[in-house]
């Protein structure tokens, strides 16, 4: 296999363990009990990850103790307009409009075909009137959103999440707090990273998802425009953290 053809994929060794089976049990009991099959949008959160395996596109969709996490957090703020940096199959933007009927969530999609997955598995749900999706470059849609809040054809951000890219978490996060309110809420996902950011081992310092989660944390904590913290989390989603910020 020549250099060109190697797999650029990081050894099982730089990337975070696999989730504890008590903690994956732990979020098993509580969503049943708190987000039954029953829930009015169980069913069409279901279809969304089985449309999205489907159709081939990876497993790395927001945890469900999580994403509902996030849509309790916008219905918290009273949320007009979330801004999502990397839709995937949009399960993250389902859960946002599902639980916020009044919420309008624009998200950026680098892969077209993410983004066919995403739009479609939107229409089914029936929520394409609360949820528009750009394809392209995050770092090259975000600023024509910007531009649109600028002329006041959308209303500016309540709530930003971003889980993309893991290299321009400072790029999304810098850029984006141009288009919030004062008060809005900024989270960026997957900082934490097994507590490798943490780590003096060297190999971390090669890897790009955690320079990417030490950049945006250690810009931030210079930021005058925010006040931000790290909260650790464990299920589903292994051992891991999101950067919590708000707009100052």
């Amino acid at each position: 296999m020549s250099d060109q053809q190697q797999s650029t994929t990081p050894p099982k060794s730089t990337r975070r363990p696999p989730p504890d089976p008590k903690a994956v049990a732990t979020d098993l009991y509580t969503l049943n009990h708190l987000h039954p099959s029953i829930a009015h949008n169980s069913s069409i959160l279901s279809r969304t990850l089985e449309n999205s395996a489907a159709q081939g596109l990876p497993l790395i969709y927001s945890p469900r103790a999580f994403a509902k996490f996030l849509a309790l957090q916008a219905k918290a703020i009273n949320a007009k307009h979330c801004l999502e940096v990397g839709t995937l199959g949009g399960y993250g933007s389902i859960w946002l409009a599902s639980e916020n009927p009044g919420l309008k969530v624009t998200t950026l999609e680098f892969d077209p075909h993410h983004a066919e997955v995403a739009r479609d598995n939107i229409a089914t749900a029936g929520l394409t009137e609360q949820i528009t999706v750009h394809v392209g470059p995050a770092i090259e849609t975000l600023p024509t959103v910007l531009s649109d809040i600028d002329a006041g054809k959308l209303e500016t951000f309540d709530l930003v999440y971003i889980d993309a890219d893991k290299g321009n978490n400072w790029n999304y996060f810098d850029a984006a707090i141009r288009g919030c309110r004062k008060g809005a809420v900024i989270m960026v996902d997957n900082v934490v990273q097994g507590g490798a950011i943490a780590s003096e081992d060297e190999i971390w310092n090669t890897q790009e998802h955690v320079m990417g989660a030490r950049r945006v944390i250690e810009n931030a904590g210079k930021d005058e425009r925010v006040s931000a913290t790290v909260i650790q989390t464990i299920g589903e989603g292994s051992h891991d953290g999101f950067l919590y910020a708000v707009v100052l």
